[in-house]
């Protein structure tokens, strides 16, 4: 009977009593839909920005390809005597062409040509309107021409940047 009597015990302080059913802690309706009108209303303030930053980072990006694609046909320059052909593309600096006998490729790490940061091919020209050769990426919309980060990115544009 004893050891009953204390088991009983042991059982109810790990039930709730019913009358302690006032003092339960928890959130009510209304605080949860304050707390996320509030979470709504950071991420729309701040949510636009960081979208702006990466869009502006896949811009950077292609600059900084456009520079390296210059750097290799520059070696392939000094080793062939001549720009790849807009016939042969810039798959020139990755794999071997015919008539080049000095070839020492591939110019381009990975061995492949990338894409620009919006997945489309890069274009290359060669002569260029302005150069020896010209490579461009359409921008985010992937058509010529626009503005903002739609806007055309060139070889062109990288030296006239650098002009002022």
């Amino acid at each position: 009977m004893m050891k009953l009597q204390t088991r009983q015990r042991r059982f109810a302080l790990l039930r709730p009593h019913d009358g302690d059913r006032r003092h339960e802690q928890g959130f009510t309706l209304v605080e949860m839909l304050v707390v996320i009108t509030i979470i709504g209303l950071i991420m729309g303030l701040i949510g636009p920005r960081v979208l702006n930053y990466l869009s502006e980072s896949k811009v950077k990006a292609a600059k900084i390809q456009l520079q390296s694609f210059g750097s290799a046909l520059d070696l392939f320059y000094l080793d062939a005597g001549r720009f790849p052909s807009t016939a042969e593309g810039l798959t020139a600096l990755v794999q071997r062409t015919p008539g080049v006998a000095a070839w020492n490729g591939p110019y381009l790490k990975g061995g492949n040509v990338p894409n620009d940061p919006w997945s489309n091919p890069y274009i290359y020209r060669s002569p260029g309107e302005r150069g020896a050769y010209e490579i461009m990426s359409y921008g985010s919309d992937g058509q010529e021409g626009g503005s903002g980060i739609a806007a055309d990115i060139s070889t062109d544009n990288l030296v006239s940047a650098k002009n002022e």
